[in-house]
């Protein structure tokens, strides 16, 4: 049966109400008053590093003393990551926030691990994502945090429902890092299986892919653009759509241009589709279009590489665009900005390709296929765990914190 529920700001501290941080920070201060921001919350677990907290100018940290916080104090994160909570640790007390979290400070009746599995609940964060507010930069208000329903229970049970929790859910988190240090293993075993396109050709002639293929340059939207004469509408790929492995297409734009320029920038099934710019590692990223879409035509940040179908097979250029090999190809040209970098035409011409007949290339295609198709089969079994262990975790929190679980005899037990 479910414990009656209270709002939240009944269980804190009446001295110490529910409070966000400092507004302006100001610049990061050597000697100042660390502050803690939604960046720097792990999503159940603390703080990253304690070490690289930005901190403030003892002058802006008191005058937002009202939201020091203390050994024993909840952190939740009401930003757009909202959700985050975490128990001050004594190593931080004295520190600030930021606006974009909250300090809830228990009462004196109130256990505070309690609180923290409480506002872990199914309860809790349905309640938060029904009020949050904002389109396009969602936050939940103090207001509604305030508001949010904790199962009202004395501080002994309290007590024994965090014991058990903190015992039980640490066992699933750990099984939880066990199945993404799988995972990772998996991305390693992955890069290796690709990588074997070049590592297994060390004695044949490396060409220039400049030789072997084409690259077609694709359409720059253009708002001002004269579209009075003979234009077409066509759908066209953005750097989005382009995927390790496959192209996305659960979002297609269209985009109406000259019929001349969409001639010169149709796709045709064997183009290798590879990004100019983004992310460092996914720069010229391969992946072979099939012609999914009749007459597509290609953003300019997406280039088409048409291998020589005498010389190049497609498949086996989209797996060498993984490879080691040309990864250090373009992380080592790519221009790199603030958070971004990117590519050239001129750059991806001049990928060496290790050029083995089409017949051995067709071979070493399926032999490397093989070998990703069961990595990938792997992959999403450890990911299929991973959502059930989280769902088993919030359900056992939810059950543990509303009542409806005695944590006195259900150690050990199967709640599914």
């Amino acid at each position: 049966m479910i414990r009656s529920e209270v709002p939240l700001k009944r269980l804190v501290d009446p001295y110490r109400p529910i409070t966000y941080g400092i507004v302006q920070a100001g610049p990061d201060t050597p000697g100042g008053t660390p502050y803690i921001r939604p960046a720097d919350m792990t999503p159940n677990a603390g703080v990253l590093d304690p070490e690289s907290l930005l901190r403030t100018t003892l002058t802006i940290a008191d005058s937002y003393r009202r939201s020091t916080i203390r050994d024993g104090d909840l952190v939740v994160s009401i930003g757009p990551s909202f959700g985050k909570v975490m128990i001050v640790p004594p190593a931080l007390a004295g520190a600030n926030l930021t606006q974009g979290t909250a300090r809830v400070a228990p009462g004196p009746n109130v256990e505070a691990r309690f609180l923290y599995w409480a506002l872990q609940s199914a309860i809790a964060v349905k309640f938060w994502e029904s009020s949050v507010g904002g389109a396009t930069f969602r936050a939940l208000n103090l207001e509604p945090l305030s508001r949010t329903p904790v199962a009202l229970m004395d501080l002994g049970e309290q007590r024994r429902i965090a014991d058990f929790l903190d015992s039980e859910v640490s066992r699933l988190d750990e099984l939880s890092a066990l199945r993404l240090k799988q995972l990772a293993t998996l991305s390693e075993y992955l890069l290796c299986a690709v990588s074997s396109i070049a590592d297994g050709a060390r004695d044949v002639p490396m060409v220039r892919l400049g030789y072997l293929a084409k690259v077609q340059s694709g359409i720059t939207v253009d708002s001002s653009r004269d579209l009075s004469g003979d234009v077409v509408r066509r759908p066209y790929l953005r750097v989005a759509n382009v995927q390790e492995g496959f192209v996305a297409l659960d979002s297609v734009t269209e985009v109406t241009v000259p019929r001349q320029m969409a001639a010169v920038s149709t796709l045709r099934p064997g183009d290798v589709l590879m990004t100019e710019g983004g992310d460092l590692d996914k720069l010229g990223r391969g992946t072979v279009w099939r012609g999914e879409l009749f007459d597509c035509l290609h953003q300019n940040h997406v280039f088409a590489v048409r291998p020589d179908p005498r010389k190049l097979d497609p498949d086996y250029l989209a797996l060498l665009t993984r490879s080691t090999h040309a990864r250090s190809h373009f992380e080592s040209t790519g221009v790199r900005t603030t958070n971004l970098a990117s590519t050239s035409s001129s750059k991806i011409r001049d990928l060496r390709v290790p050029l083995v007949d089409l017949e051995e290339q067709r071979v070493t295609v399926r032999r490397i296929n093989a070998e990703v198709e069961k990595i990938a089969a792997l992959r999403r079994a450890l990911t299929d765990q991973l959502s059930l262990i989280s769902e088993r975790r919030q359900a056992m929190v939810t059950v543990a914190v509303t009542g409806q679980l005695d944590v006195s005899t259900a150690r050990g037990a199967d709640l599914s």
